[in-house]
């Protein structure tokens, strides 16, 4: 899977102006950059003004690690053009072996600077998570594995006042955020944790 290392131009200011990027300009180089114009972009998205044409064009700036819920498509949430991002979507955004390997493409190989660990409100991982742990149902086959990820977050917050769902979002998301963070395999990127609502079509960041 080796690939030609990505030759990174001058980062921009944190703080400046984004500049709007045709599918031929340069990519953001530093962490900081991407994550403005990821947040610029989501700006724009949830405002109704989405100036990407779809066209490929710039290598991946950020992995985005991601929900497959059918409303939380990362290029169009944070109004990024083919190519731009590079992403991994798995439900609830659960981690395993091959989420880890793919990541970790694009750090080293790609040397994208930074991670995004994006939930979502309103996840129906979460919501089946949930609801066979109110019933003690038995899980079915594959989906296993999501339940077993999922699970710890839902009982950390099972006694918080307030909407149970909401908070095992935030917690898991977090807890993937951490899981990365704390793997040596990506000691070379910026790794972030943020909540997308559906509602709002705002993405916000998570401490």
């Amino acid at each position: 899977m080796a690939s030609t290392p990505r030759a990174f131009p001058t980062a921009t200011a944190v703080g400046a102006p984004t500049a709007a990027f045709s599918s031929a300009a340069v990519a953001p180089s530093s962490a900081s950059a991407a994550l403005d114009e990821l947040l610029e972009g989501n700006r724009r998205f949830a405002t109704g003004r989405a100036r990407r044409d779809g066209t490929a064009g710039r290598r991946p700036f950020a992995v985005v690690l991601g929900c497959i819920d059918s409303q939380v498509v990362p290029e169009l949430v944070f109004d990024q053009g083919l190519g731009d991002l590079l992403c991994i979507r798995t439900a609830g955004q659960v981690l395993d072996e091959a989420v880890l390997g793919s990541i970790q493409y694009g750090v080293e190989e790609l040397r994208v600077p930074l991670v995004v660990v994006l939930g979502h409100e309103r996840c129906g991982a979460v919501a089946a998570t949930l609801g066979l742990l109110r019933t003690g149902a038995r899980v079915p086959g594959h989906l296993e594995l999501l339940v077993d990820e999922i699970a710890p977050a839902a009982r950390r917050t099972r006694g918080l006042p307030g909407d149970w769902a909401g908070h095992t979002v935030r917690a898991h998301t977090v807890w993937v955020r951490d899981a990365i963070r704390a793997d040596s395999a990506f000691a070379g990127a910026s790794v972030v944790a943020a909540r997308f609502d559906p509602d709002s079509g705002l993405v916000s960041l998570l401490p």
